[in-house]
Protein backbone atom coordinates (compact mmCIF):
# COMPACT_ATOMS: atom_id res chain seq x y z
CA UNK A 1 0.00 0.00 0.00
CA UNK A 2 1.10 3.53 -0.72
CA UNK A 3 1.51 6.39 1.67
CA UNK A 4 -1.65 8.30 2.55
CA UNK A 5 -1.80 11.89 1.37
CA UNK A 6 -3.39 13.55 4.38
CA UNK A 7 -3.76 16.98 2.81
CA UNK A 8 -6.36 15.64 0.39
CA UNK A 9 -8.56 14.59 3.31
CA UNK A 10 -7.96 17.85 5.15
CA UNK A 11 -8.93 19.81 2.04
CA UNK A 12 -12.30 18.06 1.76
CA UNK A 13 -12.94 18.43 5.49
CA UNK A 14 -12.06 22.13 5.51
CA UNK A 15 -14.21 22.84 2.45
CA UNK A 16 -17.17 21.18 4.15
CA UNK A 17 -16.43 23.25 7.26
CA UNK A 18 -16.33 26.47 5.25
CA UNK A 19 -19.67 25.70 3.65
CA UNK A 20 -21.13 24.85 7.05
CA UNK A 21 -19.78 28.02 8.64
CA UNK A 22 -21.15 30.19 5.87
CA UNK A 23 -24.57 28.59 5.94
CA UNK A 24 -24.78 28.09 9.70
CA UNK A 25 -24.09 31.65 10.72
CA UNK A 26 -26.18 33.39 8.10
CA UNK A 27 -29.28 33.42 10.32
CA UNK A 28 -27.50 33.85 13.64
CA UNK A 29 -27.84 37.12 15.48
CA UNK A 30 -31.33 38.10 14.36
CA UNK A 31 -32.45 41.28 15.95
CA UNK A 32 -29.92 43.84 17.14
CA UNK A 33 -26.83 41.61 17.19
CA UNK A 34 -25.57 40.91 13.65
CA UNK A 35 -21.83 40.59 14.29
CA UNK A 36 -21.66 36.80 14.84
CA UNK A 37 -23.43 36.24 11.54
CA UNK A 38 -21.03 38.49 9.68
CA UNK A 39 -17.98 36.82 11.24
CA UNK A 40 -19.23 33.35 10.33
CA UNK A 41 -20.06 34.34 6.79
CA UNK A 42 -16.66 35.97 6.33
CA UNK A 43 -14.86 32.99 7.88
CA UNK A 44 -16.83 30.56 5.71
CA UNK A 45 -16.05 32.50 2.54
CA UNK A 46 -12.35 32.76 3.48
CA UNK A 47 -12.08 29.03 4.14
CA UNK A 48 -13.96 28.15 0.95
CA UNK A 49 -11.77 30.42 -1.19
CA UNK A 50 -8.62 28.96 0.35
CA UNK A 51 -9.74 25.34 0.16
CA UNK A 52 -11.56 25.17 -3.18
CA UNK A 53 -8.43 24.63 -5.30
CA UNK A 54 -7.18 21.09 -4.80
CA UNK A 55 -3.52 20.30 -4.48
CA UNK A 56 -1.73 18.14 -7.00
CA UNK A 57 -1.16 14.61 -5.77
CA UNK A 58 2.31 13.11 -5.64
CA UNK A 59 1.29 9.94 -7.49
CA UNK A 60 -1.56 9.39 -9.87
CA UNK A 61 -3.89 11.92 -11.36
CA UNK A 62 -5.73 14.71 -9.60
CA UNK A 63 -9.27 15.59 -10.59
CA UNK A 64 -9.51 19.35 -10.88
CA UNK A 65 -12.65 21.04 -9.59
CA UNK A 66 -14.80 23.09 -11.95
CA UNK A 67 -13.37 26.60 -12.22
CA UNK A 68 -10.45 25.77 -9.95
CA UNK A 69 -7.85 27.38 -12.21
CA UNK A 70 -9.10 30.89 -11.37
CA UNK A 71 -8.79 30.43 -7.62
CA UNK A 72 -5.50 28.56 -8.04
CA UNK A 73 -3.98 31.77 -9.39
CA UNK A 74 -5.16 33.65 -6.29
CA UNK A 75 -3.84 31.00 -3.91
CA UNK A 76 -0.49 30.93 -5.76
CA UNK A 77 -0.29 34.72 -5.44
CA UNK A 78 0.04 34.52 -1.65
CA UNK A 79 2.93 32.06 -1.95
CA UNK A 80 4.16 30.42 1.29
CA UNK A 81 1.21 31.73 3.32
CA UNK A 82 -1.20 29.49 1.45
CA UNK A 83 1.19 26.72 0.40
CA UNK A 84 2.37 25.79 3.89
CA UNK A 85 0.10 23.39 5.78
CA UNK A 86 1.37 24.53 9.21
CA UNK A 87 -0.11 27.97 8.48
CA UNK A 88 -3.38 26.44 7.29
CA UNK A 89 -3.62 24.34 10.47
CA UNK A 90 -3.15 27.41 12.67
CA UNK A 91 -5.59 29.47 10.57
CA UNK A 92 -8.32 26.83 10.77
CA UNK A 93 -7.81 26.37 14.50
CA UNK A 94 -8.00 30.14 15.03
CA UNK A 95 -11.20 30.39 12.99
CA UNK A 96 -12.76 27.49 14.89
CA UNK A 97 -12.41 29.11 18.33
CA UNK A 98 -14.85 32.05 17.95
CA UNK A 99 -17.35 29.93 16.04
CA UNK A 100 -17.45 27.42 18.89
CA UNK A 101 -19.39 29.80 21.11
CA UNK A 102 -22.56 29.66 19.01
CA UNK A 103 -24.75 26.59 18.87
CA UNK A 104 -25.64 27.15 15.22
CA UNK A 105 -21.99 26.85 14.19
CA UNK A 106 -20.95 23.83 16.20
CA UNK A 107 -20.82 21.56 13.14
CA UNK A 108 -18.52 23.97 11.29
CA UNK A 109 -16.38 24.34 14.40
CA UNK A 110 -15.91 20.59 14.75
CA UNK A 111 -15.12 20.25 11.03
CA UNK A 112 -12.57 23.08 11.19
CA UNK A 113 -10.96 21.50 14.26
CA UNK A 114 -10.67 18.14 12.51
CA UNK A 115 -9.31 19.79 9.35
CA UNK A 116 -6.77 21.69 11.44
CA UNK A 117 -5.55 18.45 13.02
CA UNK A 118 -5.30 16.70 9.66
CA UNK A 119 -3.41 19.64 8.15
CA UNK A 120 -1.00 19.55 11.09
CA UNK A 121 -0.43 15.84 10.45
CA UNK A 122 0.12 16.53 6.73
CA UNK A 123 2.60 19.29 7.55
CA UNK A 124 4.55 17.05 9.92
CA UNK A 125 4.77 14.43 7.16
CA UNK A 126 6.25 17.00 4.77
CA UNK A 127 3.30 17.64 2.49
CA UNK A 128 2.71 21.03 0.91
CA UNK A 129 0.14 22.54 -1.46
CA UNK A 130 1.12 22.35 -5.13
CA UNK A 131 -0.98 23.79 -7.94
CA UNK A 132 -2.37 21.61 -10.69
CA UNK A 133 -0.60 22.87 -13.79
CA UNK A 134 -2.35 22.70 -17.13
CA UNK A 135 -0.40 20.60 -19.58
CA UNK A 136 0.09 22.31 -22.93
CA UNK A 137 -1.78 20.48 -25.65
CA UNK A 138 0.42 19.00 -28.32
CA UNK A 139 -0.57 19.75 -31.87
CA UNK A 140 -0.96 16.66 -34.01
CA UNK A 141 1.73 16.68 -36.68
CA UNK A 142 0.67 16.24 -40.26
CA UNK A 143 1.80 12.84 -41.40
CA UNK A 144 2.88 11.94 -37.89
CA UNK A 145 0.13 9.35 -37.46
CA UNK A 146 1.16 7.18 -40.42
CA UNK A 147 4.54 5.71 -39.73
CA UNK A 148 5.02 3.82 -43.00
CA UNK A 149 2.80 3.80 -46.08
CA UNK A 150 1.24 0.46 -47.02
CA UNK A 151 3.39 -1.72 -49.25
CA UNK A 152 0.58 -3.80 -50.81
CA UNK A 153 -2.47 -2.49 -52.66
CA UNK A 154 -5.90 -3.00 -51.08
CA UNK A 155 -7.54 -6.39 -51.73
CA UNK A 156 -9.84 -6.60 -54.78
CA UNK A 157 -12.30 -9.26 -55.87
CA UNK A 158 -11.22 -11.67 -58.65
CA UNK A 159 -11.68 -10.42 -62.26
CA UNK A 160 -14.71 -12.62 -63.03
CA UNK A 161 -16.53 -11.32 -59.89
CA UNK A 162 -15.86 -7.77 -61.02
CA UNK A 163 -17.45 -8.53 -64.43
CA UNK A 164 -20.57 -9.87 -62.70
CA UNK A 165 -20.79 -6.77 -60.55
CA UNK A 166 -20.54 -4.51 -63.62
CA UNK A 167 -23.23 -6.47 -65.46
CA UNK A 168 -25.65 -6.47 -62.51
CA UNK A 169 -24.93 -2.98 -61.26
CA UNK A 170 -25.19 -1.38 -64.62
Amino acid sequence: MGQIEWAMWANEQALAAGLSEYGGLGGAGRGGRRRPGHFGNAAGVLVCLLEYPRSKRKKGSTMERCGQKYLTAVVKLFGPLTRNYYIRAVLHAALAVPAGFLLSTILGTVCLGIASGIYLLAAVRGEEWRPIEQKPRERPQVGGTIKQPPSNPPPRPPPDARKKQLEMGG
